[in-house]
């Protein structure tokens, strides 16, 4: 089951940016605190999927407008499934998810940054038809 996240998610989601997406920093306070923001505004959504009544997987977007691009797109900020859940169709599922908000909002695409070492991650948007086309560059202050 695909549903929206809740602020008792917190724990779990901190756990898989921290163990999933090597972003140590991420805390529980931090998750909570995020989850909240993001609830007040309309441009982000996080997803999360749920197995056997637990949380084993997350999606997270903001809505994002541009001069080259006007009608919106949706940019993904972080997807992840728990190893025991991978190769399940989760992660299929929470991008089919956030593909459903980008057409319902007028968006015109979906897009993601993922780094190079994430082989599994860039197959999976290769497999459903997503093309690389750029490089992400940040600066961290």
């Amino acid at each position: 089951m695909i549903r929206p996240v809740r602020r008792q998610d917190a724990a779990i989601v901190a756990r898989m940016w921290r163990e999933l997406l090597d972003v140590p920093n991420t805390t529980d306070e931090i998750a909570a605190s995020t989850i909240q923001r993001m609830d007040e505004d309309d441009r982000y959504g996080t997803y999360v999927a749920v197995e056997d009544g637990r949380v084993v997987g997350f999606i997270t977007f903001v809505e994002v407008i541009s001069f080259d691009d006007p009608d919106g797109y949706m940019k993904l900020n972080g997807i992840a499934v728990l190893p025991e859940y991978q190769h399940r169709n989760i992660a299929h599922q929470l991008m089919e998810r956030v593909e459903e908000e980008a057409r319902k909002r007028g968006a015109s695409s979906v897009g993601c940054a993922t780094s190079f070492g994430r082989e599994g991650s860039q197959a999976l948007l290769k497999k459903l038809g997503y093309e690389k086309s750029a490089f992400w560059f940040h600066k961290i202050f």
